[in-house]
């Protein structure tokens, strides 16, 4: 038998640790827990597992042995969380008491934490408390929920709500158990195992910081081994269990010590409730423990070193560190937009060890300490400023600010970057203390340890860091180097990197790598050096910049080195520090002029001495360093000086607030240029300074009384260059302060001067760029503005410069100023803010932008396109040209065809290709697509040419594009189509083989170069070519997220289309969609499954219909068509769904999880639907059921569809009560097969129904639409509801008519009914009051009136100052909604007729007349995108007052004469409101012909100018006459804004589309 630890809790040695101790178990339990009744319980998913069925063996025969009298039952639960409840405990409690259960009864708890607590929760209060044992099989079970005696089930407001304390009589931790977890569950556990480090046990926290890295390894392989980690891993769980359980012995009912062991779950409870089932209990507690640690650190109590460290292990440990973590963002999904600072505080203000509503946290004093050893109270402004990566900087009140200050800044970031690269090219160990532990060291660390450069340890409580260097020895390694932001690290690095030897179980190069920002830094200088040294560097993105890859083994050649250093002093140092370990001696000379930053070139060589290297100066050459070889000897010590740039900060506080501050370890010694900021800035500036060798003092003027510099050339010190520029902003005088030699600034973390400009023009301050500086004209400090949070404040680009720098102008503002992205200081002082709080007495508080929660974009884990150039690809004849203009058109963006760039500088590509060649014209070709995707990287279409894919260099540069998130559209057409078109243009060179071939040849090129698609499908007639467009605008709204529709929330329907080929039944498509909100493409029923044929599909779809699609492909094993074994043609095709913009996309989860998951991450603004079918007709009471909901819901599926078989009619009963319990995420479920109509009747989200239009109608138990709405009200489940149309007159309305079609056509039981009246009161009285009452139809006079009798208003509503629609509010008797659909008939109307969306392109609109419709017409136009709004009518005074009513983004002009209608800009679209019963006034005639003809004779147009009168009779009025006959614009009759305006409130009243032909027919049957 296996070693076996006993840990003692309450007096007991109860808790039993060990691997591989089941024999231990089993003769443990029955010798000394004697009972008549044994019961084993577990879930379904434990139940299957070999451990557990070795346990349950042994068992059964230690009860033969032991026990022979006694019983054994086993039970299993359901897993997962959702489980954990008090329905489930009952169903055990009922099985305990079915099989005569007794008071002696033991009861053996077999699993993970939801095991472990609701069964512990049952022995406590089964018969009042049985004796129970825990097995814990999950390591956050064995080291937290198991140890300690709490229990509890989770209720709908919360988890853990109603429990009790019950000690287990024992815990027997088998490590064994854990072979069954899968990596993310090992993972999980390891948050709980670093807490109880943290709180408790510094040096145990340290073998777990040392542990990591061998840890992550193993459980991270494909197969994992614990045997190889066996003794480590039962220390490390064993160690834990020791604090838990030396906690409880303490305090048992958690009064007050216990609260220990909440660290970082105040705030990850609080997450945890918002993401729950996505994020795990321990990803959730690493967030919370983090953020509770920067608490501490915000209030002083623990320092800046031993937050980096909890950091890192939590990191070490492939834990999130917080909830923008790459990871954890794509597990939680959309939820991400969920976690806002109130709903957590809301979450955190119940938790159970709160003091009534105050909220409690555990503060960490030091690692392995804490605070006072008890919670702390918490305010909600701290709790709030830790939470958000945005702050409010409140004003710097005097009374709140010390009058002297004493601040030590954290080390230096030169020094020490430049020392650890030192160090590890050194030989022996070095202990470096007052390192900076930023994100820059953080990344140079890790390249150094795994570059294997050098052996990395802590000491000090991790304030030493103890480097054994490995004298220049690197190796490569498998992953890639990533760096961030870190421009000092990565100039180091790359020197570095052409150092690194071969390792012969790894690649032969190095990767370095950064943040989107770092790669747009420059590094060619460096490049060009080291590759005239001997280094093979090669670009992998965009030329000279990072990502690079180095070639290893090349070393450096020595000799001489020619080095532009006017960019970058880093570039000097990087291979003034690695130029010892070249094959000869380094002569470096600095050629282009006087060097930049000539005092950090000083500091390197004052470190390389102390080190062991001496650098010489040529005494003849300028700017020419000797340096001999060697190798680096490691000192025993080396104090890193604090960071005399982030020293600026609280010296220029002193400076603008006139008070004193002292930096204590900063003086004139330093090695440190920005040591001078204090006497060669400040000084002048009218501030009193002493300094001595070591230390630097300031105080400042009264407030208000700096003096501006004239001017300072701050090249030895260009950083801080930001703080003097916030310093200068309030130096009030009328002579500006002069900043020059700072031209490298341009090239930081962002353009530093340009920003300077740019943010301090948001508080009022001039400042202007200088060619290597920047002037700025100071203001009193009284007159600042405060930038607006409507503008989000401060933009701080992402530099930690930035930001300090603005957050002592913003606390001179008289109200408190937004900073954006705080954390960014963490590159070289990570806890400013705190010391700006802390030591400054600042208030800070923290700030989240308002969002709408219930806007689609937000279900989305994809950013919009926004100004992000778009790229088109395609055959010749494809239709690259319109489709390009189109899109140019919708986002406003500029069109360049790169044939037509190449021809403008070669000439006729004809000629030009048989002068020199296929080869060099597709060079240039893919030289002149860099270049433009580089210089017009937003806000263009790049139209390129038809063999654009040929050349390998292009298809590079495309993949590339797509990799960054560019979109690269691949648009197609009809092979023939395009033979067709092809074989007559003479304008583009020949090829030199078939059409045919060279598709075949292309089209997988095509393919791999894009990641979207569109299939252009053949238009016959002008009223096709419009659908094409409509449907293009359509799939161009979803694939760049400018157009997300959210999952329906009420009763809706799916089409689900069975056709071999919908060009069969195209034309009948609108009809047999109605009611439907969606319509299902089952790609596995089609007759062909080339791309190029399902492409065509969609097409056909959008040109017929405008509903969402649903993109299915069902395998044979799940009742489809598609081959089971075909996995990579199943991905292939489901890609392409994604490529082709569907709305949604079915996924089976029957698939593996990789190819789920590959899917998945590929989404972009697709919705996923994670489907289940099982058609052997497994109950809905079994537990697969729920782990395929809960796979949903991980994989954050929009939609979960579980599909089973009803064999009777229980199976229906048995659905509803799963479907009753499961409403995380949208659900989909119902029963196939004719007993299981009933299932699909009560479904409610997206229920996939047919049509009796369609001849091949699937059985299975499909319905339609109407059969399902008779059935739903048959069952009471749609009760019968009376509408009506009000006002007066209404005899002669079509509402009625238009209604009932609809009811009929959908069976839906309604009445629609006339109630003629003037009055709004008699309206309510008698028809809104009534029972039954559904919703009115308003017409004039009332459409005023009946505003005061509703509760709520839609937008429309409230802008257009009228109602036409009312309905009761849900759920709020005797309330009702108001809605305005008039402008919906409008837009409707217009796009009917082939108006395209126009997004963002320049069409303006016109409103003719001022009555009511008018309000609702400016409406429409604005929703349509018009620019401007012309406004003309016979009086014009209501015009203005319709003016002044509407927002003022509507851009409203009223034209009241004739040269004004003469300025205006063209109008493409008109709505006419005015009476069409009588001609128009002449002079308003005269004004609205000459708008009519402009429009129609505007240069750039791209749809043809329609006009809409919206008056119904007669069908075609003067104005249309006029418009059409005389000034050839399109027009649209009244009648079909009256249809379209009701199809509209038919939904508002019944959530159903109604079926546009049936209701259109009853409108205009007695109307023509």
């Amino acid at each position: 038998m296996s070693q076996v630890e006993k840990v003692s809790i309450l007096g007991s040695d109860s808790i039993h640790v060990g691997y591989g101790i089941q024999d231990h178990i089993v003769e443990e339990t029955l010798t000394n827990l004697k009972s008549s009744t044994y019961v084993i319980i577990t879930d379904s998913n434990m139940e299957a597992t070999a451990p557990y069925q070795t346990l349950s063996s042994k068992f059964e025969a230690g009860l033969k042995e032991f026990r022979p009298e006694s019983r054994l039952f086993y039970y299993a639960v359901s897993p997962g969380e959702n489980n954990k409840s008090r329905e489930t405990k009952a169903q055990v409690e009922d099985f305990l008491l079915q099989k005569g259960c007794t008071r002696d009864t033991v009861i053996i708890a077999v699993g993970g934490g939801v095991v472990g607590d609701m069964i512990g929760f049952v022995a406590a209060t089964f018969m009042r408390g049985v004796r129970v044992v825990q097995v814990p099989t999950t390591l956050l079970a064995m080291v937290d929920s198991s140890i300690g005696g709490k229990t509890a089930v989770d209720t709908p407001l919360g988890k853990n709500f109603v429990g009790a304390f019950h000690q287990p009589k024992y815990v027997f931790v088998d490590v064994s158990f854990l072979t069954t977890l899968p990596t993310r569950q090992f993972i999980n556990g390891m948050a709980e195992v670093v807490k109880t480090a943290a709180i408790w046990n510094e040096e145990e926290f340290t073998r777990l910081e040392n542990f990591a890295k061998t840890f992550i390894a193993v459980v991270t392989s494909d197969n994992i081994d614990l045997a190889t980690i066996k003794d480590d891993l039962v220390k490390t769980v064993l160690e834990s269990i020791r604090v838990k359980a030396d906690v409880v012995s303490a305090d048992e009912k958690e009064s007050s010590l216990r609260n220990l062991l909440n660290f970082g779950h105040t705030i990850g409870h609080a997450i945890e409730a918002i993401v729950t089932p996505q994020a795990l209990h321990g990803e959730c507690v690493a967030v919370g423990m983090v953020k509770e640690a920067e608490l501490a650190r915000y209030w002083g109590v623990l320092s800046p070193v031993a937050v980096a460290r909890l950091v890192n292990c939590i990191a070490a440990y492939n834990l999130p560190t917080s909830v923008g973590d790459k990871i954890f963002v794509q597990r939680i999904g959309h939820k991400r937009h969920f976690i806002q600072i109130n709903t957590l505080l809301e979450k955190m203000a119940i938790d159970k060890k709160n003091d009534g509503s105050k909220i409690r946290t555990v503060i960490l004093e030091a690692i392995g300490k804490c605070y006072q050893l008890k919670a702390h109270e918490v305010s909600k402004q701290d709790l709030s400023f830790v939470l958000t990566d945005e702050t409010l900087v409140h004003p710097f009140q005097e009374e709140t600010t010390p009058k002297e200050n004493v601040v030590i800044p954290p080390g230096s970031k030169s020094i020490s970057n430049r020392a650890l690269i030192l160090a590890a090219l050194g030989k022996g160990t070095v202990r470096i203390k007052n390192l900076l532990h930023s994100d820059d060291t953080k990344h140079m660390l890790a390249a150094v340890a795994a570059l294997k450069g050098a052996e990395i340890s802590t000491e000090d409580n991790g304030d030493t860091i103890v480097v054994k260097g490995n004298g220049g020895n690197f190796i490569t390694c498998d992953e890639q180097l990533y760096l961030g932001n870190a421009g000092t690290a990565s100039r180091f690095l790359t020197t570095v990197a052409s150092l690194v030897n071969v390792n012969e179980q790894s690649n032969d190069y190095t990767v370095l790598t950064g943040n989107a920002r770092m790669q747009e830094r420059p590094v060619g200088p460096l490049v060009n050096a080291l590759r005239a040294n001997g280094s093979e560097i090669e670009y992998l993105n965009n030329e000279g910049s990072l990502p690079l890859k180095i070639k290893a083994g090349k070393g450096l050649k020595g000799g001489r080195v020619e080095l532009a250093a006017t960019i970058s002093s880093q570039y000097v140092s990087s291979i003034l520090m690695c130029a010892p370990y070249a094959e000869k001696e380094v002569t470096l000379a600095l050629v282009g002029g006087k060097p930049i930053s000539q005092l950090y070139i000083d500091m390197t060589i004052a470190m390389m001495k102390d080190f062991g290297i001496s650098v010489t100066r040529d005494p003849h050459e300028e700017h020419t360093y000797h340096i001999p070889k060697g190798v680096y000897s490691n000192p025993g010590v080396y104090e890193v000086e604090s960071d005399a740039s982030s020293a600026t900060y609280p010296l220029a506080f002193a400076a603008m607030t006139g008070t004193s501050c002292t930096v204590p370890n900063i003086g004139s010694s330093s090695l440190q240029g920005d040591a001078r900021f204090a006497v060669d800035v400040l000084k002048p500036m009218g501030c009193t300074v002493e300094q001595t060798s070591t230390s630097t003092t300031v105080r400042g003027p009264s407030k208000g009384s700096l003096k501006p510099l004239t001017h300072v050339d701050m090249e030895p010190m260009t950083d801080a260059f930001l703080t003097a520029s916030v310093v200068a902003a309030i130096a009030n005088s009328s002579v500006p302060t002069q900043i020059t030699g700072i031209a490298n600034q341009r090239v930081k973390e962002c353009n530093r001067i340009l920003a300077m400009v740019d943010e301090l023009a948001k508080f009022g301050v001039r400042a202007e760029e200088l060619p290597d500086g920047i002037e700025i004209y100071g203001i009193d400090y009284k007159n600042l503005k405060v930038p607006s949070l409507e503008n989000r404040g401060v933009c701080t680009y992402d530099d930690h410069r930035v930001a300090m720098s603005f957050s002592l102008l913003a606390g001179m503002c008289p109200e408190p100023v937004l900073i954006t992205e705080r954390s960014c200081t963490g590159k070289t002082w990570p806890g400013w803010w705190d010391v700006l709080h802390t030591k400054f007495g600042v208030e800070l508080e923290g700030y989240e932008e308002p969002k709408d929660l219930n806007d689609p974009a937000l279900l989305v884990n994809k950013e919009v396109n926004g100004d992000k150039s778009i790229v088109v690809i395609g055959m010749r004849a494809a239709g690259k040209s319109t489709l390009s203009r189109w899109i140019a058109d919708f986002m406003g963006f500029e069109l360049i065809d790169l044939d037509t760039v190449f021809e403008q500088t070669h000439g006729d590509i004809r000629e030009y290709i048989k002068a020199n060649g296929w080869g060099r014209f597709r060079e240039l070709e893919a030289g002149i697509m860099k270049e433009y995707l580089t210089k017009c990287s937003s806000r263009h279409v790049i139209s390129t040419g038809g063999g654009i894919v040929e050349s390998e260099e292009s298809r590079d540069i495309l993949k590339s594009y797509t990799k960054t998130g560019g979109i690269v559209l691949h648009l197609h057409r009809d092979l023939d189509e395009t033979i067709v078109f092809l074989s007559s243009d003479t304008t583009r060179p020949a090829y030199v083989s078939e059409i045919k071939d060279v598709w075949a040849r292309r089209e997988k090129w095509y393919h791999e170069c894009s990641n979207y698609h569109f299939y252009s499908s053949h238009c016959g007639t002008e009223e096709e070519f419009k659908k094409l467009r409509h449907s293009f605008v359509s799939y161009l709204k979803t694939i760049t997220g400018a157009g997300l529709s959210p999952v329906p929330k009420g009763r809706s329907f799916v089409l689900s289309l069975a056709c071999s080929d919908l060009n069969d039944i195209a034309e009948n498509l609108e009809d047999i969609v109605a009611g439907c909100e969606a319509i299902e493409l089952r790609v596995d029923l089609l007759k062909d499954y080339s791309p190029s044929f399902v492409a065509d599909q969609t097409a056909v779809l959008r040109k017929f219909v405008n509903l969402p699609i649903i993109y299915t492909i069902r395998t044979k094993g799940q009742g489809g068509n598609f081959p089971d074994e075909d996995v990579q043609a199943l991905e292939q095709l489901s890609y392409l769904g994604i490529k082709l913009g569907v709305d949604y996309l079915d996924v089976q989860l029957s698939n593996s999880e990789k190819f789920v998951k590959s899917i998945i991450e590929k989404k972009a603004f697709t919705k996923i639907i994670a489907t289940h079918i099982d058609l052997a007709g497994l109950p809905w009471t079994r537990a697969e059921w729920d782990n395929k909901y809960n796979q949903g819901i991980s994989l954050n599926a929009d939609v979960i569809q579980l599909v089973g078989f009803a064999h009777a009619f229980q199976d229906n009963i048995d659905l509803e009560q799963f479907r009753a319990n499961h409403t995380i995420t949208p659900l989909i479920a119902f029963n196939a097969g004719e007993h299981g109509k009933l299932s699909r009747v009560l479904n409610r989200t997206l229920t996939p129904v047919t049509s009796e239009l369609l001849s091949n109608v699937s059985g299975n138990g499909q319905l339609t639409v109407g059969e399902i709405n008779r059935c739903f009200s048959e069952i009471g489940g749609l009760s019968r509801r009376n509408f009506y149309i009000v006002g007066n007159p209404i005899s002669h309305s079509r509402s009625p008519q238009l209604h009932t079609a609809g009811y009929e056509k959908l069976n839906l039981p309604h009445r629609f009914s006339k109630f003629e009246t003037d009055y709004a009161q008699k309206v309510y009285e008698e028809v809104m009051t009534k029972p039954g009452f559904g919703g009115l139809a308003v017409t004039i006079p009332l459409k005023l009136d009946i505003m005061k009798y509703v509760s709520e208003l839609s937008e429309s509503a409230k802008i257009i100052g009228a109602v036409n629609t009312v309905t009761p509010l849900d759920g709020q008797p005797g309330k009702f909604y108001g809605d305005n659909t008039d402008w919906y008939g409008i837009t409707q109307s217009f796009v009917r007729h082939g108006v395209p969306s126009f997004g963002n392109s320049s069409v303006n609109g016109m409103v003719v007349g001022g009555g009511g419709t008018s309000r609702a017409a400016a409406f429409a136009l604005h929703q349509m995108g018009c620019k401007k709004i012309y406004m003309v009518n016979r009086t014009t005074s209501k015009l203005h007052e319709i003016k002044s009513s509407l927002p003022s983004d509507f851009n409203i002009e009223v034209l009241e004469t004739v040269d004004q209608v003469e300025a205006a800009d063209p109008v493409s679209l008109v709505v006419s409101c005015v009476p069409a019963d009588k001609p128009l006034d002449s002079e308003l005639l005269n004004k609205v012909e000459r708008i009519l003809y402009h429009g129609k004779n505007q240069e750039k147009r791209s749809f043809v100018p329609t006009l809409l009168d919206a008056a119904y009779k007669p069908r075609v009025t003067p104005i249309m006459k006029i418009a059409e006959e005389k000034f050839g614009w399109a027009v649209v009759p009244g009648v079909e804004m009256l249809v379209n305006q009701g199809v509209l409130q038919f939904k508002v009243h019944t959530v159903f589309t109604p079926p546009y032909k049936n209701v259109y027919e009853a409108v205009v049957d007695d109307n023509v």
